[in-house]
């Protein structure tokens, strides 16, 4: 919809689209870093031969990257189904995946059970939950700002975005509950609650997914019968370039996230010696940063462009990356709890407008696939840093510069992306306002944009 302001009623609409897609958001990302989080607490001594606790990690971690390969996959079905049959059906589908593969992790037998066929089952419900992710995304983020004002659509692209710290407040508090069990009880049944609440949760997500309305610009599509047919080669064949601009842009939200969480949970309890519920608490205040950063980040991009907000969102962390490694090497809790608090409130600036600055880069007939592809293509990167980091960490005789120097790499990436990006966007927009000049000259009714 191309109007600024809209009608009391279209506003009641377009917060309830946006609500839902918030609330099926937390339930997805609730399954997805939950599992990240365990794979640094738990499965590492449950799921993996645990003679060399820096192997199991690593293995640990490699299943964890597998979730992260899927998600390219996902990209592509759920954004067919989506740019094809509609949105609302994507997305449908994908929070049903989610819930079904993660609720069915806290059901699987350890390796003490069944030996290899713990980490294969592991391995095969990780790549369920990476499908689903790669469809979710997109999918939330195309519904929300199709129905959205374009002018509020930086505020509106971060009301999905609140989904992944709300998801981490969940996913994090629940593992920190059932940490302060026994390790005896911990690690034989407590760890397996936060998974199964994945079923009711489950319940909620689809009964409000399926109370979402269609986007009204598909339907227009629909109408004027400009469904395309294989959407995912139409927009690389004119997009391509957007694509990996998207990509790189969205790599820092999206990607390093996982260093500061994942990858610091393990190491400030394996290495530097603060215990699991420090590290999972320091979590809790990062997401609580994340959600300030997120709501004010959107806010901003709406007066001062979404590919700005992102830039210096890149620049910031990759500025603040090696004081954030110094805070946690410390060994004060107070002080690695405000690090991880700095890096993840850092990170998440690029993150909450990064799906306006994305869906402006592309056309509504293929929108959904080419935003779907771009985030996760490059979000194989996400699920490999965690290794990667174990193994620089290894490599380094246990120094975290390393480290540190990823992280600010990912940040300066992210930073270039965005640069090009809007660039794009804008010569994006003036092709669009050129095309519907053109059709307004000829149908009055015009098309969708």
């Amino acid at each position: 919809m191309s109007e600024n302001t809209i009608s009391p009623d279209r506003r009641r609409q377009v917060n309830r689209v946006a609500a839902s897609a918030f609330a099926g958001t937390a339930m997805e990302w609730y399954d997805y870093i939950l599992y990240g989080t365990a794979s640094a607490v738990v499965f590492t001594k449950l799921f993996f031969p645990a003679d060399d606790i820096a192997v199991a990690t690593l293995l640990s971690f490699a299943t964890f990257a597998a979730g992260f390969i899927a998600r390219p996959l996902g990209a592509l079905i759920f954004g067919h189904i989506g740019d094809r049959i509609g949105r609302r059906a994507a997305v449908v589908g994908s929070i049903a995946l989610m819930g079904l593969a993660t609720g069915i992790i806290g059901l699987l037998p350890t390796y003490e059970a069944i030996g290899v066929g713990a980490a294969l089952a592991l391995l095969l419900l990780r790549l369920c939950q990476g499908i689903s992710a790669g469809g979710e995304w997109g999918g939330a983020m195309v519904l929300v700002l199709e129905h959205a004002p374009k002018s509020k659509q930086g505020i509106y692209a971060a009301i999905p975005q609140l989904g992944s710290p709300i998801a981490t407040l969940m996913s994090t508090g629940a593992l920190t509950i059932v940490s302060t069990l026994p390790d005896e009880d911990f690690f034989s049944w407590g760890w397996r609650i936060p998974f199964l609440l994945a079923f009711p949760f489950l319940a909620v997500g689809l009964y409000l997914r399926f109370k979402v309305e269609e986007s009204p610009v598909f339907k227009e599509l629909q109408a004027q019968k400009e469904v395309v047919k294989v959407p995912i080669l139409s927009a690389i064949r004119h997009t391509g370039g957007r694509m990996i601009l998207g990509g790189m842009a969205a790599l820092l939200g999206g990607s390093g996230f996982f260093i500061v969480t994942t990858f610091l949970i393990s190491y400030g309890t394996q290495e530097l010696g603060y215990d699991r519920q420090t590290m999972l608490s320091a979590t809790l205040w990062g997401a609580l940063v994340q959600i300030a950063v997120i709501i004010i980040s959107g806010r901003i991009a709406d007066r001062v462009g979404a590919w700005k907000v992102c830039a210096a969102g890149g620049l910031i962390s990759a500025l603040l990356a090696f004081p954030v490694f110094m805070l946690v090497d410390s060994g004060s809790i107070f002080l690695a709890t405000v690090g991880i608090m700095i890096g993840m409130g850092s990170l998440t600036i690029p993150y909450g407008p990064i799906g306006s600055l994305l869906s402006g880069l592309f056309p509504a007939k293929y929108r959904y696939s080419a935003m779907a592809v771009s985030y996760n293509v490059f979000g194989i990167i996400g699920g490999f840093l965690p290794i990667l980091s174990q193994s620089i960490m290894i490599a380094s005789g246990n120094q975290s510069w390393g480290v540190a120097l990823l992280l600010a790499g990912v940040a300066l990436t992210t930073m270039i992306g965005a640069i090009g990006a809007g660039s794009a966007a804008v010569r994006r927009k003036r092709e669009a306002e050129d095309a519907a000049e053109a059709a307004a000259a000829k149908d009055p009714a015009g098309s969708p944009a």
